[in-house]
Formats: structure tokens, sequence, C-alpha cells
């Protein structure tokens, strides 16, 4: 509306104006006001602030501009043109508004906010499954059916730009159910980011998960703390996730990140150890470089569930269910005395 409104009153002022110098005149000044407004506009749309934003409603600029100012109308006629279009884009707006807001409602920032919840479950459920998978590779029976959550992890790789445009446009929503004013987008886009970037390392993973050419003694020795790596991290977020559905806080990933920092630890000491002495290289590199990707997953978990708990934080998530504060009847003691239990916050 507003880059209608402002592209048509340029546009007939500067009809006018070109007018004023004759017909020769006309052209001339038509084409420099064209030339001078349009490539204003156009170059403003080169702004990634402004074009995040802003990028339709200066198309549209540009279009009625150029339509009004360059029209053969004169006086009543171009203001009309100006005027039905105006009105136009005023009815289309209210009755779109009208219809996604109290007819069916359409929330883009919901959609963003169960989009990033989801992703976080995928990477999730692929960190859960990964440790029995890898070291059960050859015991492994299962319907392929049954892997898919060893795949699912690969949508969240490509949902950058899905993301982003979600972001951008649940900045104009309304407050609308939980999400309040000024909802914190921007923090969605963070943590999408991280967990894209534990994806990435999930696909490299992933490339060693059914590799058993590894000594079995080797395995053996990095089993239990691979498995607890895999499986604290998937749990932490899928706490994570949780809290994101649920837009309430926990402390739960933070439990579950510990447990899986100190399995790290213990990795880490027992790769110092030179386990591998009198081994073929080659062979052990695979088991090697998965309990390196291990370790480095455990840090974008943690990073996550910050980003997760900094997000409750600015959201203003419902804090964990807290006990009612209240006073136990007094009871009478066999000795006379009272005791009184108060239940505090």
């Amino acid at each position: 509306m507003l880059a209608t409104g402002l592209a048509g009153a340029l546009g007939v002022a500067s009809n006018k104006i070109a007018t004023l110098c004759g017909d020769k005149g006309k052209v001339v000044m038509t084409s420099i006001f064209v030339f001078v407004i349009a490539e204003r506009v156009t170059f403003m749309r080169f702004s990634p602030k402004l074009k995040a934003r802003y990028d339709y409603g200066m198309i549209i600029f540009i279009l009625t501009f150029c339509l009004i100012s360059l029209s053969d109308m004169t006086g009543h006629e171009l203001l009309e043109i100006a005027y039905g279009r105006l009105l136009t884009i005023i009815i289309g707006s209210c009755i779109a508004i009208t219809v996604c807001i109290f007819i069916c409602p359409v929330w883009i920032g919901e959609d963003l906010h169960n989009k990033i919840a989801g992703n976080i479950e995928k990477v999730a459920d692929f960190l859960q499954g990964f440790g029995d998978e890898y070291f059960n590779n050859s015991e492994n029976t299962e319907a392929e059916n049954d892997k898919q959550f060893l795949e699912r992890y690969k949508s969240v790789l490509s949902s950058k730009s899905s993301e982003e445009t979600m972001a951008v446009l649940a900045r104009w929503e309304p407050r609308h159910g939980r999400f309040r004013f000024r909802h914190p987008w921007k923090q969605y886009l963070k943590i999408g980011n991280l967990t894209r970037f534990c994806a990435y390392k999930i696909e490299a993973l992933s490339v060693y998960l059914h590799n058993s050419k590894t000594p079995y003694e080797f395995r053996s020795r990095i089993q239990e703390s691979c498995t607890t790596i895999s499986l604290e991290s998937g749990k932490a977020l899928k706490e994570s996730s949780l809290m994101i559905k649920k837009m309430s806080k926990s402390s739960t990933p933070k439990s579950h990140v510990l447990n899986a920092k100190n399995a790290a630890e213990s990795l880490k000491s027992i790769l110092r150890t030179n386990p591998w002495e009198g081994a073929d290289h080659l062979e052990i590199i695979p088991a090697s470089t998965v309990a390196s990707l291990l370790i480095d997953i455990v840090i974008c978990v943690e990073q996550i569930c910050e980003a997760v708990d900094e997000l409750a934080s600015l959201a203003n998530f419902v804090p964990p269910e807290l006990l009612h504060r209240g006073i136990v009847q007094p009871i009478s003691d066999s000795d006379g005395s009272i005791h009184v239990v108060t239940v505090s916050e």
C-alpha cells in the first residue's frame, strides 16, 4: 500500500512537471525522472537488509511509478489510474489479511517454530541410533524401512533458504497464540544454522556407518564411549526439541550434555594411549575418524542446547512446574507442640 501510494503520487507529480516543459521537454524530463527514481530504487534493492523485508514493495513502486509517469493520459484520467491501482491494492490486502487471520489462520512463524524443532529431532534420531548401528552392523537384520531415521537428517542440510524466508515473513505477523510481539525470530535462524552444521558432521559420520573393516580389538575399546556420546547427544537434542515444541524451560538437556562431554573426555584418553599400536593404520583410520567426529559433535550439541536456552530466555518460555505454595493444616503433637509446614516457591 505504501509503495503504491508513494509511487502514484510521484508519478502524477513528475508527469505534471514534465507537461509544463512542452512536448519535446516532456519526453526529456520524463526520461530523466524515470531513470533517476527507478535507478535509485533498483540500487536500494541490492541492500541485504532492505531486500530481505521490502523487496516486493520496491518492485511494486518501480512498476507503479513507470506505469503512471510514462502514461499518455493527463489530468483527471491519470488520477483515476493512480486511485484505482491504490484502491485495488488496499482491497486485496484487506481480503488477504481477513482470510489469513480470521477465516483460515496461517502463521508462518508457527511453521518456522515447528520446523526448527523438527530438524533438531531428526538429528537427534540419527545420533540415538548411530552407536548400535555402527558397532552391531554385522548382526543387524532389520528391514531398510526401519532405518529411515538414518536418512531423515538429510532434509536439514538444504533448509537454510526456507528458514530465512520464513523468519523474514514471521516478523510481519501480529501477536498470535504463544508468539508475542517482537518474538526473537533471529534466534531461530541461529539455532537452525547450528543444527545444520551438526547435520554436516553427521553426513561425514554416516560415510563410515557401514565400514566394518576395523579390527574388533580397537572397536571394542572405543565402543562404550562412542555409544554413550551418540546416545547422550541424541537425548540432549531430543529434550531441546521438546523445549521448543512445548515452549517450556528445562535443565534436562544440560545433564545429557555433561554425560556426553564426560564420555568424550574418556574417549580422548583412550585415543591418547595409542590403542592401535601394532595394527594396520589403514584399518584403524576409519574408526579413529568416527571417534574424532563424535567428539566434535558433542561441541555442536552443546552449542545447540545453549542457543535453545537463550531462545527460552528471550521468548519467555514457561518455567518448570513449581510446587503450589500453601500451608499444611496445623497438627497437634502428643507433647502439645504444633508443627506448621510451609511449601515455598
